[in-house]
């Protein structure tokens, strides 16, 4: 069986949890868990050419889809370690919005993932990277929001 896991009647059950807490769920999760999607573009704030890409990204995306625009953060703001901005944007504009970054994004490094109610999870486990991977401050997020409390 492809992707099963054989467990022998010796594995101490402190393994099975280990394995559920690494993120191997005994069940998967339905993507209606996904409310809503984030992209976070990072740009460098001293760097003109930077900030005008991500302008320029801000501005073609804007144009092309029906999404909410953040604030310009020329400060790290909560888990980002740099400036950015957040594009935030419905489950069905995925499919469109997301290759147009991975083609459009100027060489900036973007942050996309799914908001589920689970903050933590989300800018971690569920998350993708277009460009660099940057390190978050991910002890501020909380595993849950107040959704799943």
């Amino acid at each position: 069986m492809t992707g099963a896991i054989t467990v022998d009647i010796a594995t101490p059950v402190a393994s099975l949890v280990t394995l559920t807490e690494r993120g191997m769920e005994d069940a998967p999760r339905e993507i209606a868990a996904i409310t809503e999607y984030h992209a976070h573009v990072y740009y460098d704030p001293s760097d003109e050419g930077s900030r005008a890409r991500a302008g320029t990204v801000r501005a073609w995306v804007e144009a092309r889809f029906p999404v909410r625009m953040g604030r310009w953060h020329d400060v790290p703001v909560g888990p980002h370690p740099g400036a950015m901005y957040q594009i935030a944007f419905a489950p069905e504009i995925f499919p469109s919005l997301a290759p147009f970054l991975m083609l459009n994004r100027m060489g900036l490094t973007v942050l996309l993932h799914p908001e589920t109610g689970r903050p933590r999870d989300d800018h971690t486990r569920h998350a993708a990277w277009l460009g660099e991977a940057l390190p978050l401050k991910t002890e501020i997020l909380p595993e849950t929001d107040s959704r799943n409390r």
